[in-house]
């Protein structure tokens, strides 16, 4: 905004003659925000293990409060980059628990839905900032871009206000060794009274669960790595998707897309950018249509694919026709809309439904905050290196070379390895419960065989029945003879085996009660 390179200006004039920012400045103030939020996301394990996922986020949006209230108060340049980078530690904790909060107190059914649905709500959030921009940014006076900046508060009050009312997560809760606490929990979630059998049988499965993990060994940082099972597997999943998440080039487009599109020749780059920001906003849709039903596997390749495909297209005529800035301007505004849409409705939501879904409860927040932190070291990299690759002001000593829209290659490229990566290391994990995940990467050897994967049992049994530690269920033999001889000792304690048996077969064919359903929430 003019107003702003007019009032932070150090000096530097831009070959127009116009007031400007030298692009080490630029850099340190995007940037800096991305290397706040790597350090949020590292801190966000122990105080969410801590203090639960609930009171963490609440304290993290008090610290992007103080970040935020800086930005706006901020004259010069270092009080905006001490704003940004407390801001950035409160978006590091809020990108870890979030989604975290999601999948650990929804349903199955609607688990990668819900978890789309918190990259539906960045991208709104998105498009909100590219409107306030336009509002704005021919304001005269520190106005035009204090606004955008104060703006932030209203949706973290609102986000504070809003997890008052919510309840911790039942997860968390059991973890934590508070069963009756998760049960009232999960009564609110479910909307089912806290007798019904449903629910019963959710938090026993929860609680089964968090005991055979346990007896597996200690919540350490070293198993995050090393632990079974194949959680070192698991960790390099998340780390890779939230690294190429970042490397498929997409904050490139959502930190410099205006200026990219204004030195690309296009005209009113304010206004594509708000174009971008809705088709971003409304593509995400068909991603939480599909997510279900396609999995997660097929929708993160044909995304992939596709972002490769545009990508590399915008490249070629780039550098097939250097003179004709016309036609350059035209090609990379459609193209760079279709790379979007299958960003969007792919790379943006799933790679957090994934991240949040593979990991076991006692490494949960641990390792997300793991592989949270790769995207925002990636991010904080691409934020600070991006002036360099694509500046064409070409200042003297500044280090700048003039790639321009050749740096899609480089963006295709990672796009290609994305397709290889999630054939080789994604397992599907649609369809089945947080706890059965253990089991699916316990028995399926190789990620592209886990679409056939059925579970074929629960951790109740292994708690009731005694199954060995490396998580395989005995024979059905064995499973009956374990049956019979605990029916036959409680019936040597209770009198006639016979009649014993017999009760037994005539009560499992009555109907179970159900308890009662308040939908008064």
């Amino acid at each position: 905004m003019e107003s702003f390179r007019k009032d932070f200006t150090t000096g530097f004039v831009d070959k127009s003659g116009n007031p400007g920012m030298f692009p080490s400045q630029v850099s340190l103030i995007v940037a800096m925000l991305s290397a706040g939020t790597m350090v949020g996301a590292l801190i966000s394990a122990p105080i969410g293990d801590l203090w639960g996922r609930r009171l963490s986020l609440i304290a993290a949006l008090g610290v992007f409060c103080v970040g935020a209230i800086f930005q706006v108060c901020a004259t010069n340049v270092p009080l905006l980059v001490v704003g940004r980078t407390l801001a950035g530690i409160g978006v590091g904790i809020v990108s870890v628990l979030v989604p975290l909060y999601q999948s650990e107190m929804a349903p199955k059914w609607v688990r990668g839905t819900l978890v789309c649905a918190y990259q539906l709500s960045i991208t709104a959030g998105l498009f909100a900032a590219a409107g306030v921009n336009i509002l704005t940014h021919n304001m005269k006076g520190a106005a035009a871009y204090r606004i955008p900046m104060g703006l932030q508060l209203t949706w973290a009050v609102v986000l504070a206000l809003g997890l008052l009312i919510l309840p911790e997560t039942p997860r968390y809760l059991i973890k934590r060794g508070y069963k009756d606490a998760a049960a009232l929990s999960l009564s609110r979630l479910r909307r089912l009274d806290i007798t019904h059998p449903a629910l019963i049988e959710e938090l026993a499965e929860i609680q089964a669960n968090h005991e055979y993990e346990m007896a597996l060994g200690p919540d350490t940082y070293k198993d995050i790595f090393f632990g079974e099972p194949h959680l070192g597997r698991r960790t390099l999943t998340g780390c890779g998707l939230q690294m190429l998440q970042q490397l498929t080039g997409v904050n490139f487009i959502m930190y410099y897309g205006t200026t990219f599109f204004q030195r690309g020749g296009v005209e009113d780059p304010y206004t594509i950018t708000l174009i971008m920001q809705i088709i971003n906003m409304v593509s995400t849709l068909p991603g939480l249509a599909v997510v279900e039903s396609w999995g997660r596997r097929r929708l993160l390749i044909v995304g992939a694919a596709g972002m490769a495909i545009c990508q590399l297209l915008i490249a070629s005529f780039a550098s097939a026709n250097g003179t004709d800035e016309r036609m350059q301007s035209q090609i990379l505004v459609i193209f760079v809309a279709i790379y979007i849409f299958f960003f969007a409705a792919s790379w943006g939501p799933v790679v957090w439904v994934v991240t949040s879904e593979i990991y076991p409860l006692k490494l949960r927040a641990k390792s997300m905050s793991i592989s949270t932190a790769a995207n925002w070291l990636l991010n904080f990299g691409i934020a600070y290196g991006t002036p360099y690759m694509v500046d064409n002001e070409r200042i003297e000593g500044s280090g700048s070379i003039d790639l321009g829209s050749r740096i899609f290659f480089l963006w295709g490229a990672f796009c290609i390895l994305s397709i290889a990566f999630v054939w080789f290391m994604v397992y599907e994990t649609s369809k089945i419960s947080l706890e059965q995940i253990d089991e699916m990467y316990e028995r399926v050897d190789h990620a592209w065989n886990s679409r056939r994967f059925e579970p074929s049992w629960s951790f109740q049994q292994m708690r009731d029945f005694g199954f060995s530690d490396s998580g395989i269920p005995p024979t059905e033999p064995q499973l009956e003879l374990q049956q019979s001889r605990s029916s036959g000792s409680q019936s040597e304690t209770g009198g006639s085996s016979t009649n014993t048996a017999t009760t037994a077969s005539q009560d499992d064919k009555l109907p179970i009660p159900l308890g009662h359903v308040d939908f008064s929430y």
